[in-house]
């Protein structure tokens, strides 16, 4: 059967214009001049018998028809792209993840083993950085990341919840005495003062008011090297009890005071572009790290949370 479509180039063309609410834009993706763009939209729009844009000073906006149109032409999109995206797979079977350090290093890695013993026909490729990447720029299949779970044109699964708790070693405890109050934590050198997640721990604790800025500390930025100093002694931190459960049941690292506090509205999902949501590599990765959550939050009311005397 004869498809009635308007020609591809101009379908294109509406859509990136839309995406980006600019037709400039829509050439730099395109790799077409604004010219061209802008005369792909009107023979579009004189195919159809309406205007799909309304031309404003120095910028577009769609129009009521072009607002009914854009979210069925996007879903085909997607769908073509699922199309060749699966084709694509069978031809190169090497899942790319992106996630956080600490994440990768602490929860992620030591269970890939498991991933492939499961899936032998996938190859893993693991990016660990806290840097941003972009599905639409980097060779990147699926990500773990921390945020409210609102990426447009992904699909983002929970994991969990962002949590912290004050974490020091025996050492430190054996320089600076035991730790009768959560005020006493203030007593002690702290590292990474400046995280905000200090502020969210005492506020828990019952101590708003508490003050951490203006110390002279360690400044990391990464949980895991938080983690390193706070093990060798070099002051109290904020760690999240899951990526430390060993070292907290073994004694290495001691949580003083049962109090977890939580980053509001933020978790940990597993993000990856709808129009991969089919493919076999990102459908069993999917799978397995949905399994893999309910393991961990069996294993977090397996952490002590008491020092002893």
């Amino acid at each position: 059967m004869k498809r009635a479509l308007p020609p591809l180039n101009a379908i294109r063309a509406f859509e990136a214009a839309a995406r980006h609410e600019s037709f400039t834009r829509a050439a730099e993706e395109l790799g077409m001049t604004q010219a061209a763009v802008s005369y792909q939209i009107k023979l579009l729009e004189e195919r159809l018998g309406a205007a799909l844009f309304r031309r404003l000073p120095r910028r577009v906006e769609l129009s009521a028809e072009g607002r009914r149109a854009l979210p069925l032409v996007t879903e085909a999109f997607d769908t073509l792209a699922e199309a060749f995206s699966t084709v694509l797979d069978e031809r190169n079977p090497v899942l790319s993840i992106t996630t956080l350090q600490t994440l990768a290093v602490r929860w992620l890695v030591p269970r890939l083993g498991a991933f492939q013993l499961a899936h032998p026909e996938i190859a893993v490729r693991l990016d660990a950085s806290n840097r941003l990447l972009d599905f639409d720029r980097d060779d990147i299949d699926v990500a773990i990341r921390s945020g409210s779970g609102e990426w447009p044109g992904t699909v983002a699964h929970r994991l969990f919840p962002i949590d912290f708790t004050v974490a020091v070693s025996p050492a430190l405890l054996a320089r600076h005495g035991p730790l009768e109050s959560p005020a006493d934590v203030l007593r002690l050198p702290l590292v990474s003062p400046t995280d905000p997640w200090w502020r969210l721990w005492f506020a828990a604790a019952g101590l708003p008011d508490a003050e951490t800025d203006g110390r002279r500390a360690l400044s990391l930025g990464v949980q895991q090297l938080d983690a390193t100093a706070v093990l060798a002694g070099a002051g109290a931190g904020l760690l999240s009890p899951l990526y430390f459960r060993e070292e907290l049941r073994d004694g290495r690292l001691v949580q003083p005071f049962p109090i977890v506090a939580l980053e509001p509205n933020r978790f940990y999902w597993l993000v990856y572009p709808k129009a991969r949501r089919n493919a076999p590599k990102v459908r069993a990765f999917r799978d397995w790290v949905l399994a893999q959550i309910g393991e961990s939050e069996a294993e977090r009311n397996t952490v002590p949370t008491i020092y002893p005397q």
